[in-house]
């Protein structure tokens, strides 16, 4: 839109409007600058982000340990159910 580099300064290129308030004095009034990129706030991208990923591979792992005890136990209910039987 601006043309900006990340060098430059945002506040310099915002929208504002110039008027006289009651006093005589000139007054620049510019809405907030939001949402700013800031390196804190890609550090904290960055730890979202790797926060995700590592509840992500943790669900897998416990996952995988689930089934395997659950595979584990359907074998030695079969186990059981055969001597049952073979006695």
């Amino acid at each position: 839109l601006f043309n900006l580099t990340k060098y430059d300064d945002v506040r310099k290129y915002v929208i504002a409007r110039t008027f006289t308030n009651k006093k005589g004095k000139t007054v620049r009034k510019a809405p907030k600058i939001q949402r700013l990129v800031t390196p804190l706030t890609l550090q904290r991208k960055r730890a979202r982000k790797a926060a995700k990923m590592n509840s992500v591979l943790r669900n897998k792992e416990e996952a995988a340990a689930y089934k395997k005890v659950v595979a584990q136990r359907l074998a030695e209910q079969k186990e059981a159910r055969r001597s049952l039987i073979s006695k």
